[in-house]
């Protein structure tokens, strides 16, 4: 039977391989987000077979992640039913695509309901538009960003050690500013920031810091998930500041495109449920939203 254990920062290396050959714009799979949202979901890992096999706890309750990888799919879900099976865990694989769907069809017609998981589908962008908010449908977001840069001394900068303890006292106060508005599960995103924060270099993490004068205003990071996309995990700016948000947003996606010239997509990840993030994710106009679905073994 196989056996999971807990991620460590070693694990790195052939976690990354086995994205790289999976290359999905997802933004479930690759090593950062897995690592830094650990304390939440207690997430474990298992090599098999040229795939990846991830257990953890939504809801409280214990379930897989799809099995990516290029590996055979079959012998995959066959040893994760195995060990569902052996602690009597109903089988359940969650971040299902829609490739992932008919694969799973493909393999085992009928024997799979899926759920569609509207609250976890990410929302996928394209990097020129974000890079220049051209076109009417943007024009607002470029009307800030206008009003941003005249009212403001600013500049964007890469993120680096010696910034990240600013990020962390503007990110303090972000919190406190904001916490009669904002949803309990901020506390488990403030406990990722600081833990992709604490391995910002052996993680990979790619990012920058928006100042206005000598003030950190805003910074967003985040990783390349697929040879086109750019998985961005965290953004934060000055709600009181005119502008900040979009200013953050277009200023990571042009780094990120002089950075990474295959660079098409940006994915900002879920809306978590919230409808204020729904609003916020939707009004910079995606290009299409990347659907999950959670996928439940149908026993008898």
């Amino acid at each position: 039977m196989i056996e999971f254990k807990t991620l460590t920062l070693c694990d790195k290396q052939w976690v990354d391989q086995i994205v790289l050959r999976e290359n999905s714009p997802s933004a479930d799979y690759n090593f950062g987000n897995i690592y830094i949202w650990d304390k939440h979901y207690r997430q474990l890992i298992c090599s098999f077979q040229e795939r990846l096999l991830v257990k953890l706890r939504y809801e409280g309750k214990p379930t897989f992640v799809f099995p990516i990888g290029s590996g055979p799919l079959v012998p995959a879900i066959e040893a994760l039913r195995e060990f569902a099976a052996c602690k009597n865990y109903p089988f359940t694989l969650r971040g299902v695509t829609e490739k992932h769907r008919e694969m799973l069809e493909e393999a085992y017609p009928g024997r799979f309901d899926y759920a569609e998981d509207s609250v976890n589908a990410d929302y996928i962008y394209l990097a020129e538009k974000l890079a220049t908010y051209a076109g009417k449908a943007l024009h607002g977001k470029k009307n800030h960003c206008n009003r941003f840069e005249a009212e403001n001394d600013w500049r964007f900068v890469p993120i680096s050690r010696e910034l990240i303890p600013g990020c962390l006292d503007m990110l303090d106060l972000w919190t406190e500013e904001n916490a009669a508005r904002l949803d309990k599960s901020v506390h488990f995103e403030h406990d990722a920031i600081i833990r992709a924060f604490a391995a910002y270099e052996k993680l990979g993490l790619e990012g920058g810091v928006l100042y206005s004068g000598e003030r950190i205003v805003g910074f967003s990071l985040g990783e390349m998930t697929s040879a086109d996309t750019f998985d961005v995990h965290f953004e934060k700016a000055d709600v009181k500041l005119n502008g900040a948000y979009p200013m953050v947003c277009r200023e990571l996606t042009r780094m990120m495109r002089a950075r990474h010239p295959a660079l098409v997509y940006m994915n900002r990840e879920d809306d978590m449920g919230l409808d204020a993030l729904r609003q916020s994710k939707l009004s910079y106009k995606p290009e299409y939203l990347l659907k999950k679905y959670t996928a439940r073994w149908i026993y008898g």
